[in-house]
C-alpha cells in the first residue's frame, strides 16, 4: 500500500466531483477555486483518482467476487444463492452492476476535474507530466472497465459539473475505446519507468503498454471486431518485453506471486500493475484495506489463519485444464479444506474435485493481525505472464503460431512444469484455430480468478457457449450437493454478454437507452 500510505487519504479529494456522475447534487467539499494551488495537492487528488480502483464495487471486492463468479472457471460456492449477478438471475436495478458503474464514472469525474487544474501549481514540469500521465491513463482505463462491460456507454471527457448535464446519451463502443486508446498512448509518453518507480502501484510506463496490448485486444474481438487491432496488440505487448530497462521476467515460483500480495512485498519483475491495500482497520483511520482473500479464499472459520467466506468455487472444467505436474493447479485451485473452525487442513481426495475453493488469495500469509472481513492483500491487474500470452494470442491471429507464438506461451508454461509445446514433444501448433483454442484454456490456467475470465469469454465469443458447456457437465457429474453450481450456466441467455444500464442511472439519463434482452 505504498502509495495511497504515503499520500495521504483525505475526504477533500473528492473536491466537486458527484458520488455519481449523473447524481442532480453534487457532494463537493472544496471548489477547484481554492484547491489544486500546490504540488501536494495536485498530489492528494491524483490519490483520489487512484482510490476507485481499492472501492468495495471495483476491485476491492465486487470484481472478483459478485461480479465475477458467474464463469467456465468459478462458481458461487453457496447453495443458497439463488439471486444476483454471482448466478445470473438479476436485472438492471442490481446493487452490484449501479455500484460499478457509478464507481467508475466517479473516477472519470475525478480524472477530468484534476486535467481540468493540472497546470494551476507551480512545479517540476516533469513531475507534473508524469501526473498528467498517469490521470489520463486512468481515465481510460475507468472507461475501459465500462466499455468492456456494458458496450455502448457515455464518454466523459470534460468535467460534469451543472445539473442540467445528465442527459448525456451512449457513445458507440468503437469511438470510447477510440478515446481511451489516445488517451493511454498520451500517458505512454508521460509516466515514469517502473524502475523508476520501484513498485507496481502506480501506473507506469510498461503498465500503459500492457494495457494498450489488453484493450487492442477487446476492441478487436466482440462487440467492436475490429481485427485490425490485433497487430496493435501485438506491437504493444512486444514493447512490454523489449523493454528497454529489461525491468520484466517470470517469478520462477508461481505461488511466491501471490504471497508477495498478502505480505505487501513488491515484486515489479512479475507484477507489472496492482491495486494497492493496507491495514486491517483495527485501531487506525486508514479505511484502504479491501476484501482480498476474506471473500475469495479458502472456506475458514478460524481468525488467527484469516478468516474467509470461501464464495468462489472451481469448476471442473478448469480442474481438468490441468497436467498433473502442472504446479498452478494446487495453488490456484484449493487441494485441502479446514477441518470445522480449525487451522487443520484435511487434504480433498482426487476425486473430489467439484467441493473446491479458488485458492490464489490465502490469508495464512498475511503478516499483520488478521480482521475477520478486512484484508491487506493487494490484488493483480497486469501481470508480466499475462503480457506473453496476449503476445502469443495476438502473434497467432496475425502470423498464425509461429515459433514467437509458441516461444511466449512454453515461458509460462515451463514455469509451471507443464509440457511445452515443441516438435520434439510433437504436440506443436500447426493451425491458427487449435492454437487460439490452446490459448483460450491456457489463460484459464494461468490467469484464473483474477477478474479477466468473463471480460475475455465476451470478447471472444463464447460466453454463452462455455457457460451452457460446464452447466451440462456439472449436471451430469457433480455428487447430489454440488448440483447447485450448474445454477449460472443454467440461467445463461444472451443478454447476460453484457451488464445492463443501471435503472438508477437511465431515471437520472434519458438520454440512455437499455441493453439487449433487459
Amino acid at each position: 500500500m505504498k502509495f495511497l500510505k504515503y499520500l495521504t487519504i483525505i475526504s477533500v479529494i473528492t473536491l466537486t466531483s458527484c458520488s455519481n456522475f449523473l447524481d442532480t447534487k453534487p457532494t463537493d467539499s472544496l471548489s477547484p477555486d481554492f484547491y489544486y494551488k500546490t504540488e501536494d495537492e495536485l498530489n492528494n487528488a491524483l490519490t483520489g483518482v487512484y482510490d476507485v480502483l481499492g472501492q468495495a464495487s471495483v476491485y476491492g471486492d465486487a470484481m472478483f467476487n459478485q461480479l465475477g463468479a458467474a464463469s467456465d472457471e468459478s462458481y458461487y460456492a453457496r447453495n443458497n444463492q439463488s439471486t444476483g449477478p454471482m448466478v445470473l438471475n438479476y436485472d438492471a436495478s442490481d446493487i452490484n452492476v449501479r455500484d460499478l458503474w457509478r464507481s467508475l464514472y466517479q473516477g472519470i469525474q475525478r480524472a477530468n476535474l484534476l486535467l481540468a487544474n493540472i497546470d494551476k501549481p507551480e512545479m517540476d514540469e516533469t513531475k507534473r507530466n508524469a501526473v498528467k500521465g498517469e490521470v489520463l491513463f486512468l481515465r481510460g482505463y475507468y472507461h475501459f472497465l465500462l466499455v468492456s462491460n456494458w458496450g455502448d456507454v457515455p464518454l466523459i471527457t470534460e468535467v460534469t459539473s451543472s445539473v442540467n448535464d445528465t442527459d448525456i446519451p451512449r457513445t458507440p463502443a468503437k469511438d470510447v475505446y477510440t478515446q481511451i486508446i489516445s488517451d493511454m498512448e498520451t500517458a505512454e509518453g508521460l509516466v515514469k519507468n517502473i524502475s523508476d518507480i520501484g513498485f507496481s502501484g502506480r501506473v507506469s510506463k510498461t503498465a500503459v503498454q500492457g494495457i494498450l496490448a489488453r484493450v487492442n485486444l477487446y476492441m478487436a474481438g466482440y462487440p467492436v471486431q475490429d481485427v485490425s487491432k490485433y497487430a496493435d496488440a501485438l506491437s504493444w505487448a512486444k514493447k512490454v518485453v523489449s523493454g528497454v530497462d529489461g525491468a520484466h521476467s517470470l517469478n520462477p515460483d508461481y505461488k511466491q506471486i501471490f504471497i508477495n500480495y498478502a505480505q505487501d512485498k513488491y515484486d515489479i519483475n512479475e507484477s507489472i500493475w496492482e491495486v494497492e491495500f493496507w491495514g486491517n482497520r483495527i485501531g487506525n483511520a486508514y479505511q484502504e484495506s479491501g476484501r482480498v482473500g476474506n471473500t475469495n479464499g479458502i472456506l475458514c472459520g478460524d481468525m488467527n489463519e484469516g478468516y474467509s467466506y470461501g464464495f468462489i468455487g472451481a469448476t471442473p472444467k478448469l480442474f481438468n485444464l490441468y497436467e498433473a505436474t502442472d504446479s498452478r493447479r494446487d495453488w490456484a485451485i484449493a487441494p485441502y479444506k479446514y477441518v470445522a473452525q480449525t487451522s487443520e487442513k484435511l487434504n480433498w481426495k482426487p476425486e473430489e474435485i467439484f467441493q473446491r475453493n479458488m485458492g490464489k488469495f490465502r490469508r495464512e500469509y498475511e503478516l499483520i493481525e488478521k480482521q475477520k472481513n478486512f484484508t491487506p492483500q493487494n490484488f493483480p491487474i497486469l501481470r508480466y505472464a499475462d503480457v506473453l500470452l496476449m503476445l502469443a494470442e495476438a502473434e497467432n491471429e496475425v502470423n498464425g503460431p509461429s515459433d514467437l507464438a509458441h516461444d511466449m506461451i512454453n515461458q509460462v508454461r515451463t514455469r509451471a512444469n507443464a509440457t511445452p509445446f515443441t516438435a520434439s514433444n510433437n504436440n506443436r501448433f500447426t493451425n491458427k484455430e487449435d492454437f487460439r483454442a490452446e490459448i483460450q484454456d491456457e489463460r484459464a490456467r494461468e490467469l484464473c480468478f483474477e477478474a479477466l475470465r468473463i471480460p475475455d469469454l465476451r470478447r471472444w465469443g463464447i460466453y454463452v457457449s462455455e457457460m451452457k458447456e460446464v452447466a451440462a457437465e456439472i449436471t451430469s457429474d457433480a455428487p447430489a450437493g454440488f448440483k447447485y453450481s450448474a445454477i449460472a450456466g443454467n440461467n445463461m441467455g444472451e443478454r447476460h454478454i453484457l451488464f445492463p444500464i443501471p435503472l438508477y442511472e437511465m431515471s437520472l439519463n434519458k438520454a440512455l437507452v437499455q441493453n439487449k434482452g433487459w
